[in-house]
């Protein structure tokens, strides 16, 4: 985890949701209508640079010149501020991805059964991510990756990881570029939605191929 999410909502809903007015930032208010993301492709990204906050597509994955596999796409929140491959992101790139919810696979003998999981009043979702800073620019394969965190109780049998949901007024901090490694640290730990927030149902295999999208791919099925 995180393989898949949707990231339909129009950007006027998760604006809301941060509070943002207006003029802080310039974007398209249009949906963005994404029903099924995947790595290597790009994402709409929340960051700020130069005191002022960005709306940027930027690449789901984060493979350096040195890294001769693919590119990672999540990172664990519990080593990700210390360890070798992620530090520099952590310290620089802070960034968030506004989402709707997530897709996991659970196997049930030889089949594997897609789940989407959201949060249960279906507001929306935001995910901490890592990157190449500075975005608004092409680093290739650098792009970003998402925080992951240890699903402790209600959804592991779902999966073990899920992505690091921070609530709505932790936001403006995570990104601040004022906002130190070790402050950011806290807020990874104390502003993070709990496992109780969230509920899932299954929904179509389809949701397994990239090429599918459309809102049918979230709606609630009865399993085989």
């Amino acid at each position: 985890m995180c393989g898949r999410f949707a990231q339909y909502s129009s950007r006027d809903d998760y604006f809301d949701a941060l509070k943002l007015k207006a003029d802080e930032i310039v974007y398209d208010p249009e949906p963005i209508g994404r029903f099924n993301v995947a790595p290597g492709t790009k994402v709409l990204l929340l960051n700020e640079r130069d005191d002022a906050l960005h709306f940027d597509p930027v690449y789901w994955g984060y493979g350096p010149a040195w890294w001769h596999k693919q590119p990672l796409i999540n990172a664990r929140g519990e080593t990700a501020a210390t360890g070798r491959m992620f530090r520099p992101l952590w310290e620089n790139g802070r960034a968030i991805v506004p989402a709707d919810g997530w897709y996991e696979w659970k196997r049930d003998g030889n089949k594997k059964q897609p789940y989407f999981i959201y949060h249960r009043t279906r507001v929306p979702l935001f995910f901490a991510a890592i990157g190449r800073a500075p975005y608004g620019q092409d680093h290739g394969h650098e792009g970003f990756v998402i925080v992951t965190a240890a699903s402790n109780k209600g959804m592991v049998d779902i999966h073990d990881r899920r992505p690091l949901v921070l609530t709505a007024d932790a936001i403006r901090e995570w990104l601040s570029e004022d906002t130190t490694p070790e402050r950011a640290q806290q807020i990874a730990q104390d502003a993070a939605l709990p496992e109780k927030d969230f509920c899932w149902h299954p929904v179509s295999a389809r949701a397994g191929s990239i090429r599918n999208q459309g809102e049918t791919l979230i709606e609630e099925i009865k399993p085989d």
